[in-house]
């Protein structure tokens, strides 16, 4: 019995991305494909956009990626 079938193989590299797409917008990534966003203005005439939470935003990643600028206990030379 041969456990190399390579159909299996071919099929899992295709579904692999599929299941672990999400819906990728402007802010991040989501359950949904649109955001609902509630936009409105104040008495005052400020403008505010309220939206729903995503599960990843590209802001946080980018945070999470920077380097820290003077680290603790770094290298002496």
């Amino acid at each position: 019995m041969r456990y190399n079938n390579p159909m299996k193989k071919t099929s899992f590299l295709l579904l692999f991305p599929i299941l672990f797409a999400g819906c990728f917008n402007e802010r991040g990534v989501s359950l949904r494909y649109y955001n609902d966003c509630e936009e409105y203005y104040d008495m005052q005439g400020y403008y505010h956009k309220k939206c729903d939470q995503n599960l990843i935003d590209y802001s946080d990643i980018t945070e999470a990626l920077k380097t820290p600028e003077n680290p603790e206990g770094g290298n002496v030379r």
